[in-house]
C-alpha cells in the first residue's frame, strides 16, 4: 500500500515543524514565562528543570528525524514515479 505524496508532504511538514518548536522553545524566554509555569511552584520548578528541558528537546529532536525519514521516502517515490527516457 503506498501513500500518496501530499500526505507524505503535510506528514513532512508538520513533523518538521513540530520538531523545531520543541527542539527550541524550551530554552527561550516564552517557555519561562506562561500561564503553566507561573500557575504554581511545583509546576514552575518541574518546566524550569534542564533535564525536562533537554527531554521535550530530544523529543524535537526525534520529530526532525521522522520528517527527515519522510522527505526521503517522498523523494525517493519521485524519482521512482518519474518516466525514464
Amino acid at each position: 500500500m503506498s501513500i500518496h505524496p501530499f500526505s507524505r508532504f503535510l506528514s513532512f511538514a508538520y513533523l518538521a515543524e513540530a520538531g523545531f518548536i520543541l527542539l527550541v522553545v524550551p530554552w527561550t524566554q516564552f517557555w519561562e514565562r506562561n500561564y503553566f509555569v507561573e500557575s504554581g511552584a511545583l509546576l514552575s520548578e518541574l518546566l524550569q528543570n534542564h533535564f525536562v528541558r533537554g527531554a521535550i528537546s530530544g523529543v524535537g529532536l526525534l520529530c526532525i528525524a521522522g520528517a527527515l525519514l519522510e522527505l526521503q521516502a517522498l523523494v525517493r517515490s519521485a524519482f521512482q514515479r518519474a518516466p525514464r527516457a
